[in-house]
């Protein structure tokens, strides 16, 4: 696949260039560069992004870096089952719990809730760090949802991480993610609070907060530049037009008066020119309506949250 001049291979992390030391330079480099494409591509062209991984999976699939680029590559385009094998791998490689809250994520992926509600109670997620248990916090409370336990999601995502004031990469999402559980269960004072700090803390606009918030509030946005919203807003005046026009040709017109005439000198045909009938005014037609765990991930939803 072409990939552009600018990119060397030299901007992919130094430990994914220490691993590829162990390969010829010149197949070495040209991993690099298919890995520096995954990176670009993965958020913006996914597909495009696995393209460029299976590149470097046929040049390199004994490193672990290029099993975990394939993973991601694999997850990013909902092909669950082909990156759940591929964290497998490169887990198996690197002895590293890093990838156990994605590979928990994908069970979810694959409709088994339940075995990615097993893996947040393992050993493992003790081996993370602070991101990484709330990632597993994350995933964990989405297989609640999935299960239909709502109320138990709400009380797997409360943690010392979620009330802190201190604003990490992972906090927008967090309290998104606490925000909508809220709501599933009915809480919606307490889902907009959440929606709030939520937009509050992400600086990057990773989540919709914004949008949410809007909506809870009955807040619709309109786009300025949609053909179809200019025309709804146009409807009401071409309608208001078209009814005031019989009244403008009514007031012009006005209607003729006949003079009286003596009964006594009343003549037999009568030949003066009828009034014409009064237009009537038009209806209103088309009118627009008005407008890891730390604690206990394993609390019942009957415990108070």
């Amino acid at each position: 696949m072409p990939i552009p001049d600018d990119v060397t291979g030299q901007e992919i992390d130094k430990s994914v260039r220490q691993e590829l030391q162990s390969l010829p330079k010149t197949l070495a480099e040209d991993v690099a560069r298919n890995l520096v494409m995954v990176a670009r591509l993965l958020d913006t062209d996914p597909e495009q992004a696995y393209a460029y991984a299976k590149v470097a999976f046929r040049l390199a699939s004994r490193v672990a870096a290029v099993r975990e680029a394939m993973g991601f590559a694999a997850y990013s385009t909902a092909r669950y089952s082909e990156a759940l094998a591929e964290f497998r791998a490169a887990r198996r490689m690197t002895g590293s719990a890093e990838l156990w809250p994605v590979m928990a994520d994908c069970e979810r992926g694959l409709g088994r809730p339940e075995r990615a509600l097993a893996m947040a109670g393992e050993p493992e997620v003790q081996k993370l760090d602070r991101a990484g248990q709330v990632e597993m916090r994350l995933v964990a409370a989405g297989a609640r949802r999935d299960m239909g336990q709502a109320d138990a999601a709400v009380v797997t995502l409360q943690s010392p991480e979620l009330a802190s004031n201190a604003v990490h990469p992972w906090t927008a999402r967090l309290r998104y993610a606490y925000a909508d559980a809220l709501l599933a269960v009915g809480r919606e004072d307490e889902a907009r609070e959440w929606f709030g700090k939520a937009l509050e803390a992400d600086q990057s606009g990773t989540t919709d907060a914004s949008d949410r918030l809007a909506e809870l509030d009955g807040v619709e946005f309109v786009d300025a530049l949609d053909p179809s919203a200019e025309a709804d807003d146009e409807a009401p005046e071409a309608s208001a037009e078209s009814e005031a026009k019989p009244e403008r040709e009514s007031e012009a017109k006005p209607e003729p008066e006949a003079e009286a005439e003596p009964a006594a000198q009343a003549k037999p045909q009568d030949t003066d020119p009828k009034p014409e009938p009064r237009p009537e005014a038009g209806s209103k037609e088309g009118e627009a309506a008005p407008s890891s765990f730390l604690d206990d991930p394993f609390k019942e939803p009957g415990e108070q949250a």
